[in-house]
Order: structure tokens, then C-alpha cells, then sequence
């Protein structure tokens, strides 16, 4: 078993949880003792694809350990990450008689992260929860750092708390089950990461590209703990994004844009590559990052099968998303820069010109 504690100190300790790797579930039921989490109700939710594959094995882990295991399903895919999927579990919880101290458990990727999560922060005004994260996209970004969230209509997680977990529990053989374009898009995040926080990682990444695809156990291990320490270091300082943690949205301005703009179409990560593409190219025209840092950074999304061109939807279109976005302020966006590679910053100068000359890459057209 490894671990890795994540914490925000203060008078008293603002929060402080651990991120668990081991091998099964079995252990799960042990963690949760030693946190005082047990003995009381549990839901487990999932989605309609992940149920059929954990969610027996989980619940056999946990049903000596809580009075009662229930579990919650939904259908698979961004599409459920609503108010109307929170409405439902909040039904769920209610006639199941859930009260502040039972636990939710929210076991998936991203979307049963983020809309279990929410559900924790605003039930009976806040309810505890655990992180039970089975794609590498979660396991390596969202499941840690407590953001949690819903998209409303069309716009991604624009309703959202901040609502820390109490664990982070990682499966490492969850990994397997995922499709290629799954782990894929978890990659995006991988490389974004070391984008922003350490050149050295990424030259890793670029080196060690045939036992990454081969998902040798021993790489696996070593990434996701790389990723899993600098994103606790950013949480650790800035817990709710007041400052050096919005660098951790590196590629997400325009790949949020285009995810919307696709209906979701596009993986999470195949749209954060895009973005990524993007940020690192404004990088090289305002002279932060050399160009063959930027092609290297393509050079490497390209080599995990990941997108590095776009043209579906017209770039006018795609920079008018952007405008929309959750991380504008005072009508400026704050977008994330490399300033060198390895060392991202936070600019509010980025006109709409630099904008649409980077989009216009992605589309083919200069």
C-alpha cells in the first residue's frame, strides 16, 4: 500500500485526507475504520458502465463495515452531469432516511466525482464523502483538490462547490478495464500536469511513452503519484482557486469552449489537448517558450492519441464560448500560460486576436 496525505494546515487544520494506492478493494473497509467513517449508512454511486463492473466487488467489501450499503446507478456520460441527476440521489438519499453523518461514496471517473461530490456538499448542508476514482483521468486530476460540480445546460460545471473528500481510494487494477481513448484522455491531464509544474516529468513522459501504453504496472505507479503530488501541492496553498491553483485550468479556457460547443461529443481530455495545443502556441508567439518546446508538447499528445487539430466548429464561435466561461473576471479571462515549460502562470492579457491566431492553428488555417 502507498499513500500520500493531502493537507491544508491552519488553527484548526483547514482539512487533511489521505490518497490510498493499493491493488482490490478489499482494503477499502480498513481505511474507512481508521477515519471513523464506518458503522454508519453508505451510498455508493456509480454510473450504469462502472456498476457493471465494480460496484458488486465494492459493496462486498464494505457491507462488514456499515449497517447498510446502498447503491445508487445512473445512466453513463457527461449528459448526467445535471441538477436533475443531483435531484435524484437527492430523493434517493432521503427516502433511504440518509442523515449528516452516513457517507456517500462516489465510484467512477470524473462526472460521478463531480456531481457525488456535489451532492455531499449540499445535502442536509454537507454530508461526508469518499473519492473512489477508476479512470486515470480522475484518478490523476479530478478526484482530488474537492472541486464538485454540475454543468447547467450547456455550460461546463457551472454550478459547483468546494467540498474536500475525506479519502481518495485508488484501485490500480481499475485501470485495466479502460478503454484506449479513455486512457487517452486521462493522458491529456497527465501531460498537462507536467506542463505546468515540472519540465523534468514531462521528459519522463516523452521517455517512457511504450511502458505508459503498455500500462506497465510499475510506470502506472509512478505517474499517477507524480501527478497526485503536484496537484496536492497547488490544492495545499490555494484550496479554493484564489490564485496559483486556477494554473492547474492549463488547456481548459479553449477546451472548455469546445466541449460545449461539440455537445460533449469529445472526451474531456481529447478537448483539454486541444486547449493545451493552444495555450502552449499563444506561449510561443509571445516568446515564453521556444518553438521546439511547443512542438515537442504536440509531438507528445500526438504520440498518446490524443487531437492536436480541430476544425468543426468555426473558430468566431469557439472564441465567443470562451467569453462564457466559469473562470472570467471582471469580463477578462484568465488564461493559463507557460512561462517556461514547467512553470505556468496566470495572464489577463490575452486578447481576443492571440485567441482566434490559436484557434486558427488548430483549424489548419495559417
Amino acid at each position: 500500500m502507498q499513500s500520500l496525505l493531502i493537507e491544508r494546515k491552519g488553527n484548526p487544520v483547514e482539512f487533511s485526507y489521505p490518497i490510498v494506492w493499493e491493488d482490490g478493494f478489499k482494503a477499502i473497509g480498513s481505511h474507512l475504520d481508521m477515519l471513523g467513517l464506518s458503522a454508519k449508512k453508505t451510498c455508493i454511486a456509480a454510473d450504469s458502465r462502472v456498476a457493471s463492473l465494480y460496484l458488486q466487488e465494492l459493496s462486498d467489501a464494505l457491507k462488514d463495515h456499515f449497517r447498510q450499503v446502498d447503491l445508487f446507478v445512473f445512466p453513463e456520460g457527461e449528459s448526467s452531469k445535471n441538477l436533475e441527476t443531483v435531484q435524484k440521489l437527492y430523493e434517493f438519499l432521503i427516502q433511504k432516511k440518509y442523515e449528516r453523518r452516513d457517507l456517500l461514496i462516489a465510484l467512477g471517473g470524473g462526472v460521478t466525482g463531480d456531481l457525488t461530490g456535489f451532492t455531499a456538499a449540499t445535502y442536509l448542508r454537507g454530508i461526508d464523502f469518499i473519492q473512489v476514482p477508476t479512470t486515470l483521468l480522475a484518478q490523476v486530476d479530478s478526484s482530488i483538490g474537492g472541486k464538485t460540480g454540475v454543468d447547467l445546460d450547456q455550460y461546463k460545471n457551472m454550478v459547483g462547490a468546494f467540498c474536500q473528500p475525506r479519502l481518495v481510494y485508488m484501485n490500480a487494477a481499475s485501470l485495466v478495464s479502460l478503454s484506449d481513448r479513455q486512457f487517452a484522455s486521462g493522458m491529456a491531464e497527465v501531460i498537462k500536469t507536467a506542463l505546468l509544474r515540472d519540465a523534468e516529468f514531462f521528459r519522463w513522459i516523452l521517455s517512457h511513452r511504450q511502458q505508459i501504453e503498455a500500462r506497465d504496472t510499475e510506470s502506472l505507479d509512478a505517474m499517477i503519484r507524480r501527478c497526485c503530488e503536484i496537484k496536492a501541492m497547488v490544492v495545499e496553498e490555494d484550496p479554493k482557486e484564489q490564485g496559483i491553483r486556477a494554473t492547474l485550468n492549463l488547456g481548459h479556457t479553449i477546451g472548455h469552449a469546445i466541449e460545449k460547443l461539440m455537445d460533449f461529443q469529445l472526451l474531456h481530455g481529447e478537448c483539454v489537448s486541444l486547449g493545451t495545443v493552444a495555450a502552449a502556441y499563444i506561449s510561443y508567439r509571445r516568446g515564453f517558450i521556444p518553438e521546439e518546446d511547443y512542438q515537442n508538447i504536440r509531438s507528445c499528445l500526438r504520440a498518446f492519441h490524443l487531437p492536436v487539430s480541430f476544425c468543426k466548429v468555426p473558430a468566431e464561435k469557439i472564441l465567443l464560448a470562451t467569453k462564457t466561461d466559469k473562470k472570467m473576471e471582471g469580463g477578462q479571462i484568465k488564461f493559463i500560460l507557460l512561462h517556461p515549460l514547467g512553470n505556468a502562470v496566470i495572464d489577463r492579457t490575452v486578447c481576443d486576436e492571440e485567441i482566434l491566431e490559436a484557434i486558427h492553428i488548430l483549424n489548419g488555417e495559417a
